[in-house]
């Protein structure tokens, strides 16, 4: 029976379940994606061989920590986007965040091409930032009646950074670094590499913590500003919020591995319609489910053409796309 929120799962002992659900068959991902790669990393292997628990150390295990943490965090990033702005078919990839994430990346890299990581990193959130404040300022023009219309015209928006970014890497020979980061994969994903996830999974973890404490505040943002400030709610802070936290999370992800479609927009929509929009009993399962995903589209990456790899983005983006079109053109399981 659906509670208030219009969700078909109600708190308590069914979304626990749900949960604990998705949290064993993630260890079992994690444990699959750990024992998948060229060389050996049996328990027996690593027994015998030194160079094999080496391996796992370097190698395999913060590849999968890198998956789990990406999945969760641009889930979740998606779902409260979506709140925010209202409409169930934006995240980051379809608001020009990721584009705008990528010209602060390339101008950071072709005006000091010595900055460290985290410093890029900083130029890229900011760029991000600016970005995703202006597909709001669009969005906000954009009648109410017509939704489709929002991420069209985020499509559009970061269409046009996507070619102003394209134009300025040919122009300095930067097309393949450009390349790099629009496809997003973990190949050169080792320890030492991947540890700004981290801080990603911190924000991510922040804003849900911070969402799932005040989820009612959330949903009552995704009823507009009007509504909102009408029910006390202080909606400028919560926007502002929002927004910077995905914006870091997004250029936190483009900067480590790349930039990955559909995450953000399939996964909450596909919780939604199994658990409804009942965010504090949602978010949890949003969050493995984005990593769960993703770890199965890198595992298959590597099975599909083994030795070689299919990048993880390219998995996810047309298991996604199918995906999505499938629940466009079905309705919903309850309400």
């Amino acid at each position: 029976m659906a509670d208030a929120t219009g969700s078909a799962i109600g708190p308590g002992r069914s979304a626990r379940g749900a949960i604990c659900l998705c949290l064993l068959l993630l260890v079992l991902l994690a444990g699959l994606s750990c024992a998948i790669g060229v060389n050996q990393t049996s328990p027996l292997a690593l027994l015998q061989d030194p160079k094999a628990a080496q391996l796992l150390l370097i190698s395999r295990i913060p590849r999968t920590l890198a998956v789990i943490l990406t999945g969760a965090t641009m889930a979740v990033a998606g779902v409260i986007m979506q709140l925010l702005v209202r409409n169930r078919f934006v995240e980051p990839g379809t608001t020009g965040t990721n584009e705008a994430a990528m010209l602060g990346l390339l101008g950071a890299t072709l005006l000091a091409p010595a900055l460290p990581i985290f410093a890029k990193m900083l130029c890229a959130a900011v760029a991000a930032l600016l970005g995703t404040l202006v597909f709001l300022a669009l969005a906000r023009r954009i009648p109410p009646q017509q939704p489709l219309l929002v991420p069209l015209v985020g499509l559009v928006y970061g269409g046009i950074l996507a070619a102003a970014a394209g134009f300025i890497a040919f122009q300095a020979d930067l097309l393949q670094y450009l390349a790099i980061w629009m496809s997003g994969e973990f190949s050169g994903v080792l320890s030492g590499r991947y540890e700004l996830l981290w801080l990603a999974g911190m924000l991510a973890g922040m804003l849900a913590g911070l969402a799932y404490l005040v989820a009612d505040q959330f949903t009552i943002a995704g009823l507009g500003e009007m509504a909102s400030r009408g029910l006390g709610l202080r909606y400028g802070q919560m926007l502002g919020f929002g927004v910077v936290v995905v914006s870091l999370v997004s250029a936190l992800v483009i900067v480590t591995v790349g930039v990955l479609p559909f995450v953000g927009l399939v996964v909450p929509n596909l919780v939604s319609r199994i658990m409804g929009d009942n965010l504090r009993d949602s978010l949890p399962v949003v969050a493995a489910t984005g990593a769960g995903l993703l770890l199965i589209c890198d595992v298959l990456g590597r099975l599909l053409r083994a030795p070689y790899e299919i990048p993880a983005g390219t998995v996810f983006g047309l298991f996604g796309a199918a995906l999505f079109l499938v629940m466009l053109l079905r309705r919903p399981a309850h309400g």
